[in-house]
């Protein structure tokens, strides 16, 4: 994007537009070196219009860091909007040469000029003036070290992101939390008279049980039996962090078939080893966030754990350190007294990220700052021992959900960082006001947050909490063991595990519950399918934004799918709108792709060899939005040859009804809420639309045959119609049949 020219007069320019305040004169340097004069202009009234400048003299330290692609204005207004102190423009008669030369250096090289001032830096920017031949600044105060660490993630399109660890990366068990989960389970049975959950609680019981044994073994013998097979440790060298000397090993055992990892924290005390189960597609998070060897996030840690505890975990998570490197581990692993809030203002506490570039996967929404909150995408507490199946019961597990999370919100966030406030930045005068700078984003602006305390679906006892902390974690983890209460019970319970609870309680159930007649769903998924979906066609799935202008403010959101706009939606919040927006484009998705481009009565094929009839890579898998499953029965029998005859059939309709349609107009098959009175008899609704009108209906007991009637009654009907709404829809010269 071209810049205005520094130094040269605008269109009919005569001269600045005086700023606000009257001007004060300040002597300039650069270190020691002289610079020159400028006159200092306050851009608020009042006390808060006070210069910053100690001393009156602006003494510069240093120039910022040259930036590839972002200009300083932009950087600034991102981790410190509206953040002008004031404007300053060098003595006319006539500029210094080392002044005039300053100007120029931050102006083509993309740097400021930095004065420090406590613990605070003073950014003077070089702006292009209507005034022809003198260098002109705008001042923005930011906290020390900030703009050096944000330069090089805007110029790589680099976010940050935060993990928790214990229930949302991984559950981890000493023998005495077991023991404790076991006990507390065999309690419950007793007093318990429902044979369905005697009978679940019995499971979880066999499972801690398993998982003890093999620890025990561990803690005994340095192995482990697993399915007959005796697996040994392994001696793990922790690379030590910069500063330490000593060499330390850790005896490990990894477990892959069983997604588990045995360690001791501390290898001389047996008593804290420690039996760790991995999430789930695990894997697949990591790999997108250094896709390449290029960081898409700049990943921290921030946990109620014991320290030595949490960066034993972080290594099993992250071996190779490619995700933290050695030398930042110290202080990207930030451990939080339980009990206390967590806060994105302690994690960047050394000044490595601003809050708006940072997102956090958590499993708990409570134990956030309440101004970090709608920044936080809240998981499903990991139960591995009281749901086994939950991580995998959805089509996406919950880290790849994650995983587009974080790829819909570095999207949503750089497309408003290029789109708007730099195109808008670029466009700015030194005589422009405070208020002409451009809306700054915010990654909360493209996070879809969950609310975590909705009520679960099941009305089960509250599972125990998974994992280890307070003070067993203290003792045991540090290597001072218990004394005399080997047979009490810890309480592991961290605060807020209500609301963990209520998450938890919904893992096993449908995301799909009633409302007025249609059905929806807990609403990131709707995005994060949509996202999962292109990533598995390689095909592009934006959310574009705009606010109107009316009185009554109202967010509008489109999907676009390929650069093909799918759904579109309004909301009183951006949230609201996304999430309608990407309610509608899963709809047409379904009707559009699924009954025109593989017309198969809804069936996608299984075949990955085969590409699909509309080249832009459209997933094959089995997706079926309704939640129903046909019957499948066995090759050549009397009635897959009557489906096959059924799609045939189907096939030559659509192809009838496509040559009668110009060629930009989809026919939209609508599925239809089943009749509650024929329930039992599964009977399927269909409908066939053009242009929002009813061609039409089909019902019958299986989705293949309610589809082509409702197909064979539209062809009919667009033969016949006289309708001049349907008919500009259609060709001017039809073709036979």
């Amino acid at each position: 994007m071209l810049r205005p020219s520094p130094l040269l007069p605008g269109p009919g320019a005569a001269a600045a537009a005086a700023p606000p305040g009257r001007a004060t004169g300040m002597r300039m340097f650069h270190g020691d070196v002289f610079l020159g004069e400028a006159d200092v202009f306050s851009i608020k009234p009042g006390p808060e219009g006070a210069l910053p400048f100690p001393s009156n003299e602006i003494r510069i330290s240093h120039l910022s860091p040259a930036s590839e692609r972002c200009p300083p204005l932009a950087i600034l207004q991102t981790i410190a909007p509206f953040s002008v102190r004031c404007k300053l423009q060098a003595k006319p008669l006539p500029p210094h040469p080392s002044l005039h030369r300053l100007y120029l250096t931050c102006f083509n090289e993309y740097k400021s000029a930095v004065v420090v001032v406590g613990d605070e830096e003073l950014h003077l920017v070089a702006m292009p003036s209507k005034v022809e031949k003198v260098p002109c600044f705008w001042c923005c105060s930011v906290r020390t070290g900030l703009y050096a660490a944000s330069v090089w993630m805007l110029n790589l399109r680099c976010l940050a992101i935060v993990f928790d660890l214990d229930e949302t990366l991984i559950v981890a068990n000493t023998m005495r939390s077991f023991e404790s989960r076991i006990e507390v389970l065999s309690r419950r049975m007793d007093v318990e008279d429902d044979p369905v959950r005697v009978a679940g609680m019995s499971a979880e019981i066999k499972r801690y049980i398993e998982d003890r044994e093999l620890l025990k073994e561990f803690i005994d013998t340095d192995t482990v039996t697993d399915n007959g097979r005796i697996v040994g440790t392994q001696k793990e060298e922790v690379q030590p962090m910069p500063g330490v000397q000593e060499r330390l090993f850790r005896p490990v055992i990894r477990l892959p078939e069983r997604n588990a990892i045995l360690t001791r924290i501390n290898p001389e005390i047996r008593d804290t080893s420690v039996f760790v189960k991995l999430r789930p597609a695990w894997e697949d998070l990591r790999s997108y966030l250094t896709a390449k060897g290029r960081k898409r996030f700049e990943v921290y840690v921030c946990t109620m754990a014991e320290r030595d505890y949490a960066l034993e975990i972080w290594r099993l998570l992250d071996p190779e350190a490619n995700l933290i490197s050695l030398n930042n581990l110290s202080d990207r692993v930030v451990c939080v007294k339980a009990g206390s809030k967590k806060s994105l203002q302690h994690v960047f506490r050394d000044g490595g990220c601003h809050p708006k570039m940072a997102m956090v996967i958590d499993d708990r929404l409570q134990v956030w700052d309440d101004k970090d909150q709608h920044r936080v995408h809240v998981v499903p507490a990991y139960a591995p021992y009281y749901a086994p199946q939950a991580e995998m019961a959805n089509a996406v597990p919950v880290l790849c959900v994650a995983r587009n999370v974080a790829c819909n919100v570095r999207g949503g966030f750089f497309r408003e960082f290029d789109e708007n406030l730099l195109k808008k930045v670029f466009e700015l005068l030194y005589e422009n006001e405070l208020l002409d700078l451009p809306y700054a984003p915010d990654v909360g602006d493209y996070l879809v947050c969950e609310d975590p305390n909705f009520p679960p679906s099941n009305k089960d006892p509250a599972p125990i909490p998974e994992g280890m902390s307070g003070a067993e974690v203290e003792k045991r983890l540090n290597g001072r063991a218990y004394q005399g209460d080997q047979k009490q019970i810890s309480s592991s319970t961290r605060p807020s595990d209500d609301a963990r609870v209520a998450i938890r309680g919904t893992l096993g159930s449908s995301n799909m519950q009633p409302n007025g007649g249609s059905m929806a769903i807990v609403p990131s998924l709707f995005v994060t399918v949509l996202q999962e979906i292109g990533r598995l066609c390689n095909s592009k799935v934006e959310f574009r934004s705009t606010v109107s202008t009316s009185k009554i403010t109202q967010f509008s959101v489109e999907v676009l799918f390929s650069n093909e706009k799918i759904g579109n939606g309004i909301g009183k919040t951006r949230d609201e709108a996304q999430v309608q927006a990407a309610e509608k484009a899963l709809q047409n998705l379904q009707s559009n792709y699924l009954s025109y481009v593989a017309p198969i009565a809804g069936v996608l094929n299984k075949d990955t060899s085969k590409s699909p009839r509309n080249g832009n890579g459209f997933l094959e898998d089995d997706l079926d939005l309704d939640g129903d499953t046909a019957m499948q029965e066995p090759s050549g029998s009397t009635s897959e040859q009557k489906d096959l005859s059924n799609v045939d059939r189907f096939s030559s309709v659509i192809n009838l009804i496509t040559e009668l349609c110009l060629e930009d107009r989809h026919v939209i098959f609508r599925d239809q809420v089943r009749n509650p009175g024929s329930a039992t008899n599964e009977e399927y609704h269909f409908q066939v639309e053009l242009a929002g009108q009813i061609l039409g209906n089909g019902i019958g007991v299986n989705k293949d045959f309610a589809k082509l009637q409702a197909a064979e009654e539209a062809l009919r009907f667009l033969k016949t119609t006289t309708d001049p709404q349907i008919k500009k829809h259609l060709r001017p010269i039809r073709c036979s049949s």
